[in-house]
Formats: C-alpha cells, structure tokens, sequence
C-alpha cells in the first residue's frame, strides 16, 4: 500500500483553498438568503466530490483504506447534523437575517477545518505515543453515547452562554447588524457587531462537537491523512446542508438516538481493538444501518404525528 507524501498532503490542501474561494468568492459572493433548492444542489456537488476522492484513494491506497476513508465520513456527515441542530437556534435567537447567515457559516467553516486540523493531528500523535489514551478516548466515546441517548431535549439559552457572556462583558458589542461586517467605526474607535458574537458562539459550539467527532473517527483509522480529508470533506458541505435541512430537522426525531448509539458502539471498538478487531465492512454496515433505519423512524413518526393532527 502506497503512503501519502507531502505533495499528496499539498495537493488535497490546495483543492480545499481553491474550492472555500470560489464557493465564497465566485458562487455565493453576495449576501442573500440561500434558496432549499440551491443548497440541495451544493450538498449534492459536495457529497459527489468525497465520493470522487474516495474512488482516487481506492485505486491510490487500496480498498481498506477506501473504506475507512466512507466509514470516517458517514460518521463525520452524521454528527454534524446534529451541529446544525445548534447552529439553527443560535440563529433564531439572535434573530440573523437569513442573507447573512451563509457569510457566518462559511467562515465558521474555514476557522472549524483549521481547529480539526489541529485537533486530528494532535490527536493522532498523542494515541501513537501513549497507547493508553485510546482506552480512555474508548470510555469517554461510550459515555457520550449513553448520555445523548437519555437526555432530554431542552432549549438552551444562547444569552447564558460563557462566550456571549465574556465578549459582552470585556468587549463593546453593537447591538444589531451593519450589514454583513464583524466591525464597524463609532467615533474613531473599533466596535465588534452582534455578527461578530454568533460567529464566536458557533466556532465554540463547533469546538465542543470535534471533542465528540475527532475520536469517533480515531477509532476507524489512525491514518493522518484518511482521517484528516475525510473530515474536511464532511465539514466542507456543511454549510449547504444547514440550508438544505433547515426546514425539516425538526423531523429527524430519533437521530440522536441512532448517533448515540454510534458514539457507544465505536466507542466499545476502541475499548476491544486489542482483544477483537471488528473489520471496517463490518463497522460500515453498522454505521450505516443505524443511520438508516432511526431516518426512517423519524420520518415514520413525522407522518403519523401527522395524521393524528388531521
């Protein structure tokens, strides 16, 4: 099996530069709100851009780590679903107009793939020099999972957030927007807009699910570069998908449960990989499976709530 060398590394880099330029510079430059249908159309583009690559890395690397690569980005794609969850009430709270949002999450994806990066490679070299952390990372995995599974779902206040609380307390905040600026100039001196504050509370929120995501997908390679593209890739289409799933998530009932669930089973991967390897077929299918059939539950319960309310 072949091993990336640094122009591999180079290149992938320069894909990602030269796609977050157009996509902000050329395809979505001027500040409107994005229609369902032009982000279907993205998230579709996106989706077809990971499978092309993964096709490349089947024939560049072969198919084990093709595989590792899908499994690293199914499980990616599908906690950040749970991201937009957030990313959608931070929204609502602060009341951002919809032509400003996709300004906020693009760079909220630009400042989230350089933190993964960080955070993967980081992470890969501590689990190689002290094997012992992959056991904790194993428990730490399983303990998320069951916590997600029986917590109750509950409104959080934004307003009672650590970071809005810092920035309005040390920083002076512009209430309301000045178009799509972070800063503007009252009497000679720098003022940070409320724009300014959803994008620090998104790129925090986004810190706290990579403490969830980066070591779900350790446990499927410990290769830097399937984990880190993998991941990027999953990111790179996140923005489209907000949109895409704005005014239907609500309906992903018993999505939590299913990533719950995931979480705990690659968790319980991690803990047992020196006794049992599970084949990554197998982890796929499992993935996959339990993906698909909490989608169907929810849309199943969706359309008999329904119904009943006719």
């Amino acid at each position: 099996m072949l091993h990336p060398d640094w122009s591999w590394w180079l290149g992938f880099n320069l894909f990602v530069i030269l796609m977050v330029f157009l996509d902000m510079k050329i395809f979505h430059k001027e500040d409107k709100e994005v229609t369902v249908k032009n982000a279907i159309v993205w998230t579709i583009i996106w989706i077809c851009m990971a499978i092309g690559f993964n096709v490349w890395i089947y024939f560049s690397m072969g198919s084990d780590s093709a595989m590792k690569f899908l499994a690293g980005y199914i499980i990616e794609k599908s906690l950040s679903v749970d991201n937009l969850f957030v990313f959608l009430m931070i929204f609502s709270y602060f009341g951002v107009p919809g032509k400003y949002q996709q300004r906020v999450l693009s760079i909220g994806i630009i400042i989230a793939m350089l933190l993964r990066a960080i955070f993967i490679l980081g992470g890969i070299a501590l689990v190689t020099r002290f094997e012992w952390l992959f056991y904790v990372l194993g428990i730490f995995l399983v303990y998320i999972g069951v916590k997600m599974f029986f917590e109750v779902d509950k409104d959080e206040d934004p307003s009672k957030n650590p970071i809005v609380k810092f920035f309005t307390k040390y920083l002076k905040v512009k209430q309301g927007y000045s178009g799509h600026n972070f800063t503007v100039k009252e009497n000679g001196k720098t003022v940070f807009t409320q724009l300014f504050l959803v994008l620090m509370v998104i790129n925090v929120t986004d810190v706290i699910f990579a403490i969830d995501s980066v070591p779900a997908i350790l446990a499927i390679s410990n290769d830097p570069f399937i984990v880190y593209t993998s991941n990027i890739f999953a990111i790179l289409g996140l923005r489209a998908l907000y949109f895409a799933l704005a005014g239907v998530m609500k309906m992903f009932h018993y999505l939590k449960y299913g990533l719950a669930f995931i979480l705990s089973f690659v968790g319980v991967k991690m803990l047992v990989a020196h006794y049992y390897k599970i084949n990554i077929e197998v982890s796929l299918g499992i993935i996959a499976g339990v993906l698909l059939i909490s989608i169907l539950a929810s849309i199943i319960r969706t359309k008999i709530h329904e119904s009943e309310g006719k």
